[in-house]
């Protein structure tokens, strides 16, 4: 399993023009469903009513073992986890899918300036947010300093297939952005079935293509932030994106009434401190889209607005005031407002 992140996406039923073509009326709506990563997966794909959607699942099944074989931290023998083992500085094989999220959590890493840090897996530990249990008190500066010495994008290097630290304690966890990638890999699994018109959703990070089965466009509801109930802040319709939420407000504990976050910022060592509860990012990558919206929730609100914009993303996000919550977005994301 990996560790659950919060999930602060809804699917809802929005009535929106478009439609298939004529010869496409007979399609149904099939939901596939199953758990993953310590989470939960929703699929929905637009099928004919011939179509055996159980070979499907089948295929998507074996798929997410595949990746939790290779990416999970929770499991003693997973790739990742064998890789976290070793001592050793020399280059390790990987396969081709931790290649592939490894290369972008370091490239999301470089132009974030290190707030997306894979390597941050110790001090998530640390704080209790890993597969170890969480502490009976909050970590000393002096546990802080020498855990922050172990971490460090700059110690991962990926040379095509070989990964290697450089410094032997050297620990990674890809809960940040694997879910992501799972979103996109099953995606092209779908695709590559000739389904085209398909929302996958994985612990709350989706993708979608083309139609309903009534014709309408897929619609997503962003979460209003609150731990009391679950309600919808603002409708999106992605179109063929992929869509990826991080907020702060449902994975997180409270000792002597402060309150600790499950996400790290990397160059305190410690849960983020600000306002800003929520980001969504719309991309047509799932795991471009998770790994940034992770990034831009550790660097707090007006770094990661200014980010956004530096960077032409599609983002959207949600500050607590003493007045309720202030919604602001980029103008790249305007497009997708219901």
């Amino acid at each position: 399993m990996f560790k659950i992140k919060s999930i602060v996406m809804l699917t809802i039923l929005v009535m929106l023009t478009g439609c298939f073509p004529s010869n496409d009326l007979a399609k149904q709506e099939v939901v596939l469903q199953g758990r993953t990563m310590g989470t939960t997966y929703s699929i929905k794909v637009v099928v004919g009513k011939e179509s055996d959607t159980q070979k499907l699942q089948e295929k998507i099944d074996s798929l997410l073992v595949q990746i939790n074989q290779e990416m999970s931290t929770y499991i003693p023998d997973s790739e990742l986890s064998t890789f976290n083992q070793l001592k050793s500085t020399e280059p390790v094989k990987v396969s081709i899918g931790l290649q592939r999220v490894i290369k972008e959590a370091i490239r999301i890493g470089n132009i974030s300036e290190g707030k997306l840090d894979v390597t941050v897996g110790p001090l998530v530990n640390l704080w209790g947010f890993g597969p170890q249990y969480r502490p009976e008190t909050i970590p000393s500066e002096e546990e802080l300093a020498v855990t922050l010495s172990q971490i460090g994008l700059k110690h991962l290097t990926l040379d095509n297939n070989l990964l290697t630290k450089a410094i032997p304690d050297l620990y990674v966890d890809l809960s940040t952005i694997a879910k992501g990638y799972a979103v996109d890999v099953v995606a092209e699994l779908i695709e590559a079935n000739d389904i085209n018109n398909y929302l996958v959703e994985i612990g709350g990070e989706m993708r979608l293509k083309g139609f309903k089965h009534t014709g309408e466009l897929w619609v997503v509801a962003i979460e209003k932030p609150i731990t009391t109930e679950r309600a919808v802040q603002q409708a999106i319709v992605p179109k063929d994106n992929a869509v990826a939420t991080s907020g702060d407000y449902r994975n997180y504990y409270e000792v002597d009434g402060q309150r600790f976050s499950h996400i790290i910022d990397p160059d305190s060592g410690k849960p983020i401190d600000h306002k800003l509860v929520s980001v969504t990012v719309i991309h047509p990558s799932s795991m471009t889209a998770d790994g940034l919206s992770t990034a831009m929730m550790v660097m707090g609100e007006e770094k990661a607005l200014d980010f956004a914009e530096k960077n032409d993303l599609a983002a959207y996000i949600i500050a607590k005031t003493e007045n309720g919550f202030v919604e602001q977005s980029t103008v790249k994301f305007m497009q997708y407002l219901k």
